[in-house]
């Protein structure tokens, strides 16, 4: 942007100073060239009007008179030509001038009061005069004599005054171009410290800093811009502040729900314990009521779990207990645990040797969310493969991936997947759970430093792809 203003006025000096060096020039030079014309053209005319000539005109003696007409040229010295039908005669050596064109000499007889022209010839400058002489016949009349004068004067002295004014016009632009660089310096300066300014301010908002304001100078377009955003910060800020207390009125009150919660379903979950085994030596309706009691308080236990979870990462209480494990060992067991290795359901490809440090509980809560929301919400056989990797920055990485043959998951639910309380029933054959369980499961991973995706398969279904970093090198079981 310096560069811009800089180039624009710039611009706008060069051509200020251009148009402003032209017409000086041309002035200058007009005058110069004028009061040098004009001072021979009258000077040659009074001179032709005061010389009497004897008709018929005579070679004898004409030459001197012309000579005598040449000296008293003004501004400087002229050569006289003089014709006369054929005759030819000059105060020079040559009684005919090659300067002299057939344009004037027809304007010398149509014009009893003379003419005159400037012509360059072999690069010179010439200004070459016509004046005929007349006898006077009345007040207003005349008659041309035939006879007529012409005045030959070099222009050299007013070329050279007028290249000097060139040269002048040119020198004095370059220094003014120069010149004019140090206020648009000082201006481009003006107008960009705000704009500086402004940048700062705004990266610094960007990475969090919401008190962040421009101090406001002046009364210019520039100092509204600079109020203006302060007036929009202290908003942003007043907004986010309001946001954030209510985000943390949010999370205390699903901690302290929970909280509260865990207590009488601690009982509750007592009796229906108590209830199922008598459940079988009770009438079919009333079993089914038990039934459907213990499975919804069993639901809702989970639920007061994963809440109370859910409260101590928002409370940032959540703790890693890293441990080194043999990774395949660890998602065997958390598959046995469930039973999912009883049926064909869950394939597992596992190869042995790879070690890792992470947090056993919380490894195994990660793929049981995955493999079990992918059995509840995809199709089976899900498929549980184990493999290490780079990241670009050269990074091992362990990666898990958890497929099913599903339907797998919308494309517009993808970005939303692993919000909290999210459902997305359009892209799941059922819609089943809290809708915590992979936002549970995200925070387990970003503990360990790692990431999660989702996506589908080209051939169909879901997969979800775990990438935790591998601090242990393999080894070979």
């Amino acid at each position: 942007m310096r560069t811009r203003l800089l180039a624009a006025f710039l611009l706008v000096a060069a051509v200020s100073a251009g148009t402003t060096s032209a017409l000086t020039y041309r002035e200058a030079r007009n005058a110069l060239l004028k009061t040098a014309q004009d001072t021979a053209v009258s000077t040659f005319r009074e001179q032709v009007q005061q010389t009497a000539f004897g008709l018929p005109v005579q070679e004898e003696g004409m030459e001197e008179v012309l000579r005598d007409l040449a000296r008293k040229g003004k501004p400087r010295p002229w050569v006289v030509f003089a014709e006369y039908g054929s005759v030819r005669a000059s105060s020079g050596e040559n009684p005919v001038s090659t300067v002299i064109t057939p344009g004037l000499r027809r304007a010398a007889l149509a014009n009893p009061y003379g003419s005159f022209e400037r012509v360059v010839k072999d690069g010179v400058p010439y200004l070459t005069i016509a004046m005929p002489t007349v006898f006077r016949t009345g007040p207003y009349d005349t008659l041309p004599s035939g006879l007529v004068l012409y005045a030959v004067m070099r222009m050299t002295d007013e070329q050279i005054n007028v290249d000097a004014l060139l040269t002048a016009a040119r020198d004095g632009a370059l220094p003014g171009l120069a010149v004019a660089l140090v206020p648009g310096l000082i201006a481009a300066r003006s107008v960009l410290r705000p704009v500086r300014e402004l940048r700062r301010a705004a990266r610094s908002m960007g990475s969090g800093r919401l008190d962040t304001r421009i101090a406001v100078r002046g009364n210019d377009e520039l100092a509204d811009l600079a109020d203006t955003f302060n007036e929009s910060a202290a908003q942003l800020e007043d907004s986010v502040h309001e946001l954030r207390e209510a985000e943390a009125r949010a999370r205390r009150f699903a901690s302290d729900v929970s909280h509260e919660l865990r207590t009488p379903l601690a009982g509750m979950l007592a009796v229906t314990e108590v209830l199922d085994e008598d459940a079988d030596h009770l009438d079919s309706d009333t079993a089914r009521a038990v039934r459907l009691v213990s499975a919804e308080t069993g639901k809702l236990a989970v639920l007061v779990e994963d809440l109370m979870e859910i409260s101590r990462f928002d409370a940032r209480a959540a703790e890693l207990n890293a441990d080194e494990v043999d990774v395949a060992e660890t998602i065997r067991k958390t598959l046995q645990n469930r039973h999912w290795t009883e049926d064909d359901r869950v394939h597992a490809e596992l190869p042995t040797g790879i070690r890792a440090r992470l947090d056993p509980r919380r490894f195994d809560v990660v793929i049981a969310n995955l493999v079990g929301n992918a059995l509840r919400h995809g199709g089976a056989p899900v498929t549980v493969r184990l493999r290490t990797g780079e990241r670009p920055t050269g990074t091992p990485v362990l990666i898990t991936e958890v497929a099913d043959r599903g339907p797998g998951i919308h494309p517009d639910s993808i970005p939303y997947i692993f919000d909290r309380f999210y459902k997305a029933d359009a892209a799941r054959t059922r819609s089943a759970g809290s809708g915590l369980g992979l936002a549970i499961t995200q925070e387990n991973v970003r503990l360990h430093g790692g990431t999660i995706r989702a996506g589908n398969l080209p051939e169909g279904g879901a997969v979800f792809t775990v990438e935790i970093p591998l601090h242990a090198e393999e080894t070979t079981a």
